[in-house]
C-alpha cells in the first residue's frame, strides 16, 4: 500500500516529496513487523522512488535498523532499487505547495490544517495474525537539511509487536518524537486498551502537553482498529479482505 501511495505522486512521499530548503528532495521511510519485532529505515534518501523498500531490505537484508544519507542511497543502489525519474509538473507543484515565505501567518495556519503534512502510512495483520507497521515521507514543506521527522524513527513514527498492536503516525514530527507517540500507544494496547481509547488518550495529552498535531493508524492484535487525528482532516481507509475499502477524508 506504501509503495502504490509513493508512486502516485498525490503525497508528501516517493514521487510527491518536497524539497528542503536546498532544493533537494529528501526521503525517510522505516517499517516493522511484530513477530520478531525486525525494523528497516531510512532518513535522507535522495532519488530512489520507494524508499519503503529500501526501509524494507534493511530489516531484511542486514543487522541494521536505519541507515542515512548517501550511504543509503549506495544500499538503495546495491540492491537495483527504482530511480525516481524527474517529474516537471509534479516537481513544480511540490514546490508551489511547499513555498510559505510569502504568506502571510493566517494563511499558512490554514495551509498547514488542510495539508496534514502528507506523510503516508499503513498498518496490517495478514492471515496468520502477524502485525506489521509502516510509513513514508517527505519532511515538511521549508525544512532545513539534513532534518529527520518522526517517521524513520522506530518508536516514533512506527511500532508494531504481536504482544501489542501496529502504529503507524503521521503530523508534525518533532511533536510526535518528543512525545515518543508509537511505543506509547503500544504499550497502552499491551495494557488493554481498545485502540480508540489510546488514540484519544494520546492525542489529547499531545495537544495538552506540547501543541503538537497528529494522527494515528492503530491495529490491535484482535483486528480492533482506530484512525484518529488532531487536524481537520486527514484522508485514510480501512479494507477487511473482503468487500470494497472504506475511504474517508476524516475520521472521528
Amino acid at each position: 500500500m506504501i509503495r502504490h501511495l509513493e508512486e502516485s505522486g498525490l503525497f508528501n512521499a516517493g514521487r510527491g516529496s518536497l524539497r528542503q530548503l536546498d532544493g533537494v528532495q529528501r526521503m525517510d521511510a522505516s517499517i516493522m513487523e511484530g513477530q520478531n519485532l525486525s525494523a528497516g529505515a531510512v532518513a535522507g534518501l535522495e532519488g530512489y522512488l520507494h524508499p519503503i523498500s529500501a526501509a524494507r531490505r534493511i530489516m531484511t537484508d542486514t543487522d541494521h535498523v536505519l541507515v542515512v544519507g548517501q550511504h543509503a542511497n549506495r544500499l538503495a543502489r546495491h540492491f537495483g532499487l527504482a530511480r525516481l525519474a524527474r517529474q516537471k509538473d509534479s516537481i513544480q507543484l511540490r514546490s508551489k505547495r511547499g513555498s510559505l515565505k510569502n504568506i502571510n501567518p493566517k494563511s499558512q495556519a490554514l495551509y498547514r490544517e488542510m495539508r496534514l503534512f502528507d506523510t503516508v502510512g499503513a498498518v496490517a495483520m495478514d492471515r496468520a495474525g502477524h502485525l506489521a507497521a509502516g510509513a513514508s515521507t517527505g519532511g515538511v514543506a521549508v525544512m532545513l537539511p539534513g532534518r529527520v521527522g518522526d517517521t524513520p524513527l522506530i518508536g516514533a513514527g512506527v511500532y508494531a509487536d504481536n504482544t501489542a498492536g501496529a502504529i503507524s503516525m503521521t503530523g508534525l514530527g518533532e511533536s510526535i518524537i518528543r512525545a515518543g507517540m508509537a511505543k506509547h500507544l503500544a504499550i497502552l494496547l499491551g495494557l488493554g486498551w481498545t485502540p480508540g481509547r489510546a488514540a484519544n488518550h494520546t492525542l489529547k495529552a499531545l495537544v495538552r502537553r506540547i501543541q503538537g498535531e497528529a494522527g494515528c493508524l492503530i491495529l490491535d492484535t484482535t483486528g480492533r482498529f482506530a484512525i484518529r487525528h488532531t487536524t481537520p482532516w486527514m484522508s485514510a481507509g480501512h479494507w477487511n479482505g473482503r468487500g470494497k475499502p472504506v475511504v474517508k477524508s476524516r475520521f472521528p
